[in-house]
């Protein structure tokens, strides 16, 4: 899961808010693309590293106060700082000592998808109602909105309903519509903004239309617009369902360039968490 997470979204960072042109001459799955910006590739984004840090809060099971979960991130920034956040919360991470610190300083009423997009890992959780309260309290520390909150459950609930439920695709949208989780796009076709709304319908939709991890990653990038959240959101969850082939390309695997929190990390990360589909690399 954090494995193709990382490199759904360090493949996808080669192309956010890129040209059109860009996108169809390189978005082929033969190599990493620069970051427009930041000209870094084969590196992950903040998309993974939150990924990471509420993973690790999973997996050490412990307290999940709002500064428990601010710590972590803290944490996961401070001991590998990397590019990929917005500015402003890049700039607030580089200048707080602490989880209350962050809180402090933050305004948490962004409708953004930055609590969507580190959701993943806690489909993991096998009690449901656990996995929507943590959801909902790690949402609320960056994005205490309605569609924050929502975007959280969301897709959280879709990867538990892969790895725990054996649900179907072609089922998934009647099942967060039960779970009064409904309302999402899932037919998105045009560039992706970075609201949450605009990023979960997206992955939801590429996640409907594809059977295959190359493809998926591929339909992913085409969309356009904020693509490395996307495409993490959208090959994390494909690894929950078992109809899902899981076709990710070797050599991108081979060529993650993260010495430190890379592939023996996220492999360690991924064991622990475990899950009825979690091995399909091993």
């Amino acid at each position: 899961m954090l494995k193709e997470i990382a490199i759904a979204d360090a493949y996808g960072s080669g192309f956010e808010f890129s040209s059109k042109e860009k996108i169809n001459i390189h978005n082929n799955l033969k190599k990493y693309s620069s970051h427009d910006l930041y000209l870094m590739a084969a590196k992950y984004t903040d998309d993974t590293q939150m990924s990471i840090a509420i993973a690790e809060l999973i997996i050490a099971n412990s307290d999940w106060s709002n500064v428990s979960i601010a710590s972590k991130f803290v944490e996961c920034f401070k001991r590998d700082p990397r590019l990929g956040y917005s500015k402003g919360f890049y700039k607030i991470l580089n200048t707080v000592d602490s989880g209350s610190e962050l809180i402090s300083m933050l305004k948490n009423d962004s409708d953004r998808n930055g609590a969507a997009m580190r959701s993943v890992p806690l489909g993991t959780i096998h009690d449901k109602n656990e996995l929507l309260w943590k959801a909902k309290a790690q949402a609320m520390v960056t994005h205490n909105t309605e569609i924050g909150i929502r975007s959280s459950c969301a897709v959280a609930l879709a990867a538990h309903f892969g790895l725990y439920s054996h649900g179907k695709l072609s089922e998934l949208e009647n099942y967060l519509e039960a779970e009064s989780l409904s309302g999402w796009n899932y037919q998105w076709c045009g560039e992706v903004s970075v609201k949450a709304f605009d990023t979960v319908s997206a992955a939801f939709s590429a996640l409907l239309s594809c059977r295959n991890i190359h493809d998926l990653l591929i339909q992913c990038i085409n969309l356009g617009g904020d693509t490395d959240s996307v495409a993490a959101i959208a090959v994390g969850l494909a690894t929950c369902f078992d109809e899902y082939e899981k076709s990710l390309p070797v050599h991108l695997i081979a060529a993650l360039d993260e010495p430190t929190y890379g592939l023996e990390y996220l492999e360690f990360l991924d064991s622990k968490l475990g899950g009825p589909n979690l091995d399909i690399y091993k």
